[in-house]
């Protein structure tokens, strides 16, 4: 089962497993991880699961997969890096295992 690291902005690390086919914003809220939101259970109505990937997993993980997901991020209460990703767009798969993702200080 893949491993993904959640760092929240003070720097606090938890690290869960994650069944391979979910997505990072549930394996956040199933193992309750503070900083992921995710108001619309992942139905790309929100983007209270905006999560920062690691500048190392960048290229593995790719940025936003659709143009909805673009549009999301331009509501995110945080600011919105090059590294922004919506957790809900985010399916985890084997070759994510050991992925590290970053919370935003808010998601209001």
């Amino acid at each position: 089962m893949p491993k993904i690291t959640y760092v929240a902005h003070d720097g606090a690390r938890t690290d869960v497993d994650v069944t391979e086919g979910e997505n990072a914003m549930h394996g956040a809220l199933f193992n309750g991880v503070d900083g992921i939101v995710g108001e619309c259970g992942g139905a790309l109505a929100c983007a209270t699961c905006h999560c920062y990937v690691d500048e190392s997993w960048i290229a593995k993980v790719g940025g936003p997969s659709s143009q909805e997901e673009q549009d999301m991020l331009g509501i995110a209460a945080a600011e919105v890096k090059p590294n922004s990703r919506l957790g809900c767009q985010i399916v985890i798969s084997d070759e994510l295992d050991g992925l590290v993702v970053h919370t935003p200080d808010r998601q209001y």
